[in-house]
């Protein structure tokens, strides 16, 4: 059976390779390796979400989802006053995203391995971004989506970039029922920038109510 990139230990052989990118006007270098997700080239849809986070930023951001880490990396790199934690349930992505870290002179940031929000439970951000595992299906994501607006300070936003044709528009419509509101911030390449902002009495009816009608599985992939 062929290894998903949220596979927490890979066992594929290993390929590695090495992606060059000029992001915010400063150049990044990333190492990449077999079953991590898009070891060839910064997708599309992650390019998009780096082009129009709101940096710099202070305080605690974390990139959920961090893959080799270009998300986590570039938040980092520009914002100094900022501590990035970075999390990943594929351990192969967590020591790439360590490596990129130190390659690319970033000692803001701390890169821990689990499902989720466990390596990060107790703490709270004032960003979190994503580009969520499509291929985990909706209760993967959406559960990202009402753990956030637990892990979200009062003003804290939700970044998640998804791709129009699977499931951009259904994922805007779950963060809104669990903050209350959701904003497009950009589009381009088939894909979408989604935002949703915490505010001090939380979204009308909160992530239970959200959660609600949910299926178990199938249907359109929310990302």
């Amino acid at each position: 059976m062929a290894e998903h990139y949220f596979t927490q230990r890979p066992r594929a052989q290993h390929r590695p390779l090495e992606i060059r990118e000029h992001l915010w006007g400063r150049p990044f270098v990333f190492a990449t390796d077999a079953a991590v997700f898009s070891r060839r080239r910064l997708d599309p849809g992650t390019r998009l979400l780096i082009e129009h986070l709101p940096l710099p930023v202070a305080g605690n951001a974390l990139d959920l989802g961090c893959g080799y880490g270009p998300v986590g990396i570039v938040i980092a790199a520009l914002s100094p006053d900022a501590r990035v934690w970075m999390v990943d349930i594929n351990e192969r992505a967590v020591e790439l995203a360590r490596r990129n870290a130190a390659a690319n002179r970033v000692a803001n940031v701390e890169v821990r391995s689990g499902d989720g929000f466990a390596p990060v439970e107790g703490l709270s951000f004032r960003l979190i971004a994503s580009n969520p595992p499509i291929r985990a299906g909706k209760r993967v994501v959406y559960a990202w989506v009402e753990q956030a607006h637990a892990h979200l300070e009062p003003g804290g936003r939700l970044m998640m970039v998804a791709r129009t044709s699977q499931g951009a528009r259904t994922l805007a419509r779950h963060m809104e029922a669990v903050f209350g509101h959701v904003r497009e911030v950009a589009k381009g390449s088939g894909y979408r920038v989604i935002e949703a902002v915490r505010v001090a009495h939380g979204g009308p009816g909160g992530p239970a109510a959200a959660r609600k009608g949910v299926p178990e599985g199938g249907g359109e992939e929310a990302g």
